[in-house]
């Protein structure tokens, strides 16, 4: 990855965990949905699947051409405001190269291990 590439991530970072920030204000923690689930953060979360569909649909895979607006866009502002997209995004693709099996294990691994190891940093920090 060039410097100019690395440092447009990190610009896309900033503004998408900024908007992560502002979006989730508008959400106070106890606005909550019926089953007690974070509103804020599931709005962020398909918000941001959202984007990074329309952004790979428009963009395409990554080339020397569109590395920098895939740099911005979509690792920067998409990874910034939320790793859901990335999680999202490679589930589909999977679905697409016709592999299911592996876009179901890629969901039942990601959120059991990634619930696990919350649970282990909590504890850890208790």
């Amino acid at each position: 990855m060039s410097l100019p590439n690395l440092i447009l991530a990190a610009l896309g970072g900033a503004l998408g965990s900024a908007l992560r920030v502002l979006i989730n204000a508008l959400f106070p923690a106890d606005a909550r949905l019926t089953w007690g689930l974070p509103l804020g953060t599931i709005v962020i979360n398909v918000a941001g699947s959202l984007a990074i569909g329309w952004l790979m649909g428009r963009l395409g895979g990554l080339t020397p051409d569109n590395a920098r607006w895939h740099s911005l866009l979509v690792a920067g502002l998409c990874g910034g405001f939320t790793t859901f997209s990335a999680f999202s995004w490679q589930t589909l693709a999977l679905l697409q190269k016709n592999q299911p099996t592996a876009a179901l294990a890629n969901v039942l691994l990601s959120v059991t291990l990634c619930l696990a190891a919350t649970w282990l940093g909590w504890r850890l920090a208790r």
